[in-house]
């Protein structure tokens, strides 16, 4: 049996984008953390800036959405997209990552069943990140 999670993209405005499903490891050490590793220091342009070695951008939340997809998607199966708005399809974990031009991505991690229901953690990748060992 998985550990079914959610990753909810939003724009500047909070609207929502896009949905991911990711069926196995949705549990913060698992897919949370690899979630954060891969966000953490993204920063978000209007346009395709000159990326040097060690930078990551993306070209505001839709590309960033898509980034991400194509990150945990190496497999048939395990990872899908659903309609904006779509829940309550078992999942133990909800991860949104928003932001805004300029600044680093935005994560907020939040578990639905179980004693430590509630938010996580929320703020930025790279603060959160130290964050996630001390939440088990």
């Amino acid at each position: 049996m998985g550990t079914p999670a959610l990753t909810i993209f939003k724009d500047e405005k909070g609207q929502e984008i896009a949905v991911m499903y990711t069926h196995n490891d949705g549990y913060l050490q698992g897919y949370g953390k690899k979630l954060v590793e891969f966000l953490q220091g993204m920063k978000l342009t209007n346009g395709i800036p000159f990326v040097a070695p060690g930078e990551k951008f993306a070209n505001g939340m839709n590309c960033l959405a898509a980034q991400v997809i194509a990150k945990f998607k190496d497999r048939v199966g395990d990872v899908y997209l659903w309609p904006v708005g779509k829940r309550d399809i078992g999942e133990d974990y909800i991860y949104e990552v928003s932001g805004k031009e300029g600044e680093e991505v935005h994560v907020i991690a939040i578990k639905l069943h179980g004693d430590k229901s509630g938010i996580l953690f929320s703020g930025k990748a790279s603060e959160v990140l130290p964050q996630i060992s001390t939440k088990i």
